[in-house]
């Protein structure tokens, strides 16, 4: 990616972490949960948890990803 793409993304020097909280604490969990329908939003569910599988998931990634944008873009 070009410096030129970076400076254009809104979520350039945004941590996974602050967008899994800001979320959490905007939705709730449980409507978080209603919104991207992943199990690591409705079984047991905690940043810590989600960071694991997000990280590990592009396609979950890119769903919060946009509902971070919606919501606070």
């Amino acid at each position: 990616m070009t410096m030129t793409a970076q400076a254009n993304n809104p979520l350039h020097g945004v941590k996974l972490e602050k967008i899994v909280t800001d979320l959490a604490e905007h939705f709730g969990w449980e409507e978080l949960s209603i919104r991207i329908n992943i199990n690591c939003f409705k079984s047991d569910p905690s940043v810590k948890s989600s960071l694991k599988f997000l990280r590990k998931t592009p396609w979950a990634r890119d769903k919060v990803e946009a509902l971070y944008l919606e919501t606070f873009c």
